[in-house]
C-alpha cells in the first residue's frame, strides 16, 4: 500500500535522509536559504527517553574543534553560541603511564583548545533547532527502500504501519551515516570509485563515575580540561569529560586483544596490568557491567568519488567519508561539508524558487545548471580533502597509542613549537575568520610561516585538509634535515674532542 506526501508548497524541496548532526545542520542551512526541507530518519526520535539508552552505548564522545564550530557559526551564529555553553574545553593531552605518572602536552602555545561534548546532546540540540524552523518538517521511523533520482522520487517504509510512502524531491541529500542507503542507491546511477576498510581494531565505551568533593557534591575524578590518554603501544584508553562530572572512556584495541578477555577475571587482570590507575577510578563492578552491556564496535574507513549525481543528489558526512576517530575530525569534517557546500551554492548563485532551467539539449532531462556546477565542484574539490583527513586520522592512532610516550616525539614537538614561535605572526582566531569562512570555503590557500600539523587541522578551518597535509610533509623534510645536521654536528664535535684528548695523552707519554 502506498501514500503520497505532497510538497509543502511550490518552492523547490530538499529531502534530507538522516537526522544526525550533519543532516540537521544541512536542513537548517537550506531552510535559511528558503528551500522547503523535509528530514527523514529511520530511527525513532533521539529526544525520546526510550531512544537515549541505546544511543549512549555506541557513541564516542565528540571533540568539537574550530572546523565544526566554524560550520555551526556559518549556518546559525546564535545557535552555535548556545551549543558552546554545553562544552568542556580541553587544552591538551594528559598522558598516563603504567605507574600512574602524568604528563600534560598542551595542544597549542596560544591556549586554543578542543571541546568535549556528548554526541547525543549535540544531536538533540540540533534537532530542537531544526524543529523550530517553520519550513523544516521532521519525520522519524521512515526507512528508505529505494531512490529514483531521475524521477526525483524516494520510496520509504513507515516502521509502525509497514506502509510504503512515496516522497518527491528536487534535491536529495544523503546524511545517513557509514552504511548509507542513499550512497548505495547513488552507486546505481554513477560510476563511483568506492573503497571500504575495516581496521583490525575495535572499541568499547566505558563510563567513569563522578566523585565527590569535601561538601559531598559531584566532582571530577580527573582534570576535566584535558583529554586523558593511557597509551600502551598497540592499544589505548581515552577519557573525555562530561557536564555531569563523569568521564566517557573509550578503549581501543586490536580485535585479537579483545578476544582474549573472555571471563570477568580476564578483564580485571588485564586492566590491573595495563591501566591500574584507571581501574581504581572506573570501579571493578562498573567496568565489568560496561563490558557486559556495551557492544564492541568496529572501526571503518570509507573513501569514494564522486559524491553527487547531476543536480539531484549529494552525500555528506559519514555517508561520503567514514574515518577512524583518532584525529577527532569525523564530525568536524561532516559539519564542514555543509559549510563548504553552502559557499559553492552561493558562488554559483543557486536559489530555491527559480524554475529549473533547461540545459539546452532536447535529448536530456532538464537540469539546473547552476546547482549541477555547484555539486560537481563540491565532489571535485572535497575529495582531496577527505582522502587527506582519512589518512591523517589513521596515522594519528599510532601517535596517540605509542609515539606520545617516546623521547623523539617530545623533542620533535619542542622543536616544532620553537619554529612556530620564531616564524608565526600573531595567532589567527576563529572569530577573525568568521565572515570570510561564510563566503569562501578555504580563504588561506598558501599558509605562511611554520605551522604544526595539529594546529592546521584542528584550529585553522581557513586551511583545507589537503593543504595542511602538503605543508606538513614539506615541514617534515626540514625537520629531518635539521635532525640530520644536528647528528652530524654532534659527531663532528665528538670527533674533535676525541682528537684533542688523544693529542694530550700523547704529550703526557
Amino acid at each position: 500500500m502506498s501514500a503520497n506526501i505532497p510538497p509543502l508548497n511550490n518552492s523547490r524541496k530538499v529531502v534530507i535522509v538522516g537526522a544526525g548532526p550533519v543532516g540537521c545542520l544541512a536542513a537548517i542551512a537550506f531552510a535559511k536559504m528558503k528551500w522547503q526541507v523535509e528530514i527523514y530518519e529511520a530511527r525513532p526520535d533521539l529526544r525520546l527517553s526510550s531512544s537515549k539508552a541505546a544511543a549512549q552505548q555506541r557513541s564516542i564522545n565528540l571533540a568539537i574543534s574550530s572546523r565544526g564550530i566554524a560550520a555551526l557559526r556559518a549556518v546559525d551564529a546564535s545557535a552555535a553560541e548556545r551549543f558552546l555553553q554545553t562544552v568542556i574545553p580541553m587544552r591538551g593531552r594528559m598522558i598516563h603511564d603504567r605507574h600512574g605518572n602524568l604528563q600534560s602536552q598542551p595542544y597549542d602555545r596560544n591556549g586554543q583548545c578542543i571541546n568535549s561534548i556528548d554526541r547525543a546532546l549535540l544531536n538533540e540540540e540540533l534537532l530542537e533547532e531544526a524543529s523550530a524552523v517553520p519550513n523544516i518538517r521532521l519525520t522519524f521511523k521512515r526507512k528508505v527502500l529505494s531512490a529514483d533520482f531521475d524521477q526525483r522520487v524516494l520510496v520509504l517504509q513507515d516502521a509502525d504501519s509497514g506502509t510504503d510512502v512515496r516522497v518527491n524531491f528536487d534535491l536529495c541529500i544523503g546524511a545517513d551515516g557509514s552504511y548509507s542507503i542513499i550512497r548505495r542507491q547513488l552507486m546505481r546511477v554513477v560510476r563511483m570509485n568506492f573503497q571500504q576498510e575495516y581496521i583490525p581494531h575495535e572499541y568499547i565505551e566505558l563510563k567513569m563515575p563522578a566523585g565527590h568533593d569535601e561538601h559531598g557534591n559531584p566532582a571530577f575524578l580527573l582534570d576535566p580540561n584535558h583529554l586523558h590518554i593511557w597509551p600502551r603501544h598497540s592499544f589505548m584508553l581515552i577519557a573525555l569529560p562530561n557536564k555531569d562530572k563523569t568521564f566517557t572512556c573509550t578503549l581501543f584495541a586490536p580485535t585479537v586483544e579483545f578476544d582474549r578477555l573472555i571471563t570477568r577475571e580476564d578483564i580485571l587482570s588485564w586492566f590491573q596490568n595495563h591501566f591500574p590507575d584507571a581501574l581504581s577510578l572506573l570501579g571493578k563492578d562498573k567496568l565489568l557491567k560496561d563490558f557486559e552491556q556495551n557492544p564492541r564496535s568496529p572501526l571503518i574507513t570509507t573513501k569514494m568519488m564522486p559524491y553527487h549525481y547531476k543536480d539531484r543528489c549529494v552525500i555528506l558526512g559519514d555517508a561520503a567519508h567514514s574515518m577512524v576517530p583518532f584525529y577527532g575530525q569525523g564530525l568536524n569534517c561532516g559539519l564542514e561539508d555543509v559549510r563548504v557546500l553552502l559557499t559553492l551554492l552561493q558562488e554559483e548563485c543557486v536559489v530555491p524558487c527559480e524554475p529549473v532551467p533547461n540545459s539546452g539539449d532536447p535529448e536530456s532531462d532538464p537540469i539546473d545548471q547552476r546547482l549541477f556546477r555547484a555539486l560537481t565542484r563540491y565532489s571535485t574539490s572535497r575529495h582531496e580533502d577527505v582522502v587527506a583527513i582519512c589518512e591523517l586520522a589513521m596515522d594519528n592512532y599510532v601517535e596517540m597509542r605509542h609515539s606520545v610516550t617516546t623521547p623523539s616525539y617530545i623533542i620533535k614537538k619542542a622543536l616544532e613549537h620553537l619554529l612556530f614561535s620564531l616564524t608565526s605572526r600573531r595567532p589567527t582566531s576563529l572569530l577573525s575568520l568568521g565572515e570570510s569562512l561564510s563566503r569562501i570555503a578555504f580563504p588561506t590557500a598558501n599558509p605562511r610561516g611554520w605551522l604544526p600539523l595539529y594546529t592546521m587541522i584542528t584550529f585553522r578551518p581557513d586551511i583545507s585538509y589537503a593543504t595542511a597535509k602538503r605543508k606538513a610533509a614539506r615541514q617534515a623534510i626540514i625537520l629531518t634535515t635539521i635532525a640530520g645536521l644536528g647528528t652530524v654536528g654532534m659527531c663532528a664535535t665528538s670527533f674533535y674532542f676525541t682528537l684533542r684528548a688523544l693529542r694530550w695523552l700523547r704529550s703526557q707519554i
